[in-house]
């Protein structure tokens, strides 16, 4: 199996290439200059002179809080972008899997959001992911949008890095308690891609196709997060870092996060048989490569 996956440094990319090896699945990653989700023609020019079997729509625009002020530059790659992809997926006769974000949500959800709970993103990052979302929809039948949330792994700039960044200098960090989600592993992520693909290729069933929800088992904080990275850090190194639990209100970004924002997995466990492991097992793991 061979896939196209548009990007070359992003976290899910890398995992791709990584667990493709595992996997015997020929990953190409496809990136600017070559491929430029703000150019459609390359895109086009890209992905259809790849000649791959199904297409992983994994780059976007992901400065949630610079999205802010630059509305215009987050849509054309995130709407117009997998517009493009979604053209040449069409134009090869191949699935696209297209890489979506919990931030679709408003965040005031009592328990974990369905595939077919309401949308309302209260960012640009969100909505600008929404519109993605619909424009590949419209023009690609043979998709599978997958929204995923808090993202980390051994690789590129996230959450479990920048908490070990700053575990070098200090013993105590501060960190939002007042948001709800579910971290997922880019590795794990990247495992269920390949098999979502194998059977996206090897069925034309129409329930595997639409919206699904792809994030680790389980709920956490970011707080919660952190004291688990920490957590593992002792227990490595012998390094105590406290985490001082505050609120969102404490901490104010340009860009509003959904408070609440677990995504449930059932869809995808009962038509794929794809479950990811529990983010805390996972969390080990990266932490077992980085430390």
């Amino acid at each position: 199996m061979r896939l196209a996956v548009t990007g070359k440094q992003g976290q899910v990319v890398t995992a791709l290439i990584e667990r493709g090896a595992v996997h015997g699945v020929d990953i190409l990653a496809l990136g600017r200059p070559e491929l430029d989700l703000a150019d459609r023609a390359s895109v086009l020019d890209a992905l259809t002179g790849a000649k791959p079997d199904a297409i992983v729509s994994a780059a976007a625009y992901t400065a949630v809080d610079k999205a802010e002020s630059e509305p215009a530059q987050a849509f054309a790659v995130n709407c117009d972008g997998a517009g493009a992809v979604a053209e040449a997926a069409v134009a090869l006769g191949v699935p696209v899997l297209h890489l979506s974000t919990d931030y679709v949500f408003d965040g005031t959800s009592p328990e974990p959001y369905l595939e077919s709970d309401l949308v309302g993103p209260t960012s640009v990052y969100g909505r600008s992911k929404l519109a993605g979302e619909m424009r590949l929809a419209s023009i690609a039948p043979n998709h599978a949008i997958l929204r995923t949330a808090w993202v980390y792994s051994p690789f590129g700039a996230n959450f479990v890095k920048t908490m070990l960044r700053l575990a070098e200098t200090r013993d105590s960090v501060s960190v939002v308690a007042d948001q709800q989600g579910t971290p997922t592993s880019a590795l794990d992520i990247a495992d269920a891609v390949i098999a979502i693909a194998r059977q996206m290729i090897d069925s034309d069933e129409a329930e595997l196709r639409g919206v699904f929800h792809l994030t680790g088992t389980g709920s956490a904080s970011w707080a919660d997060f952190a004291e688990a990275i920490f957590a593992g850090l002792a227990e490595k190194t012998g390094k105590q870092v406290t985490v001082n639990r505050i609120t969102t209100a404490d901490y104010p970004t340009p860009a509003r996060r959904p408070a609440y924002s677990r995504l449930s997995n059932e869809k995808l466990a009962r038509l794929y048989g794809v479950r990811l492991p529990d983010w805390r097992d996972s969390t080990k793991l990266v932490l077992d490569r980085l430390l």
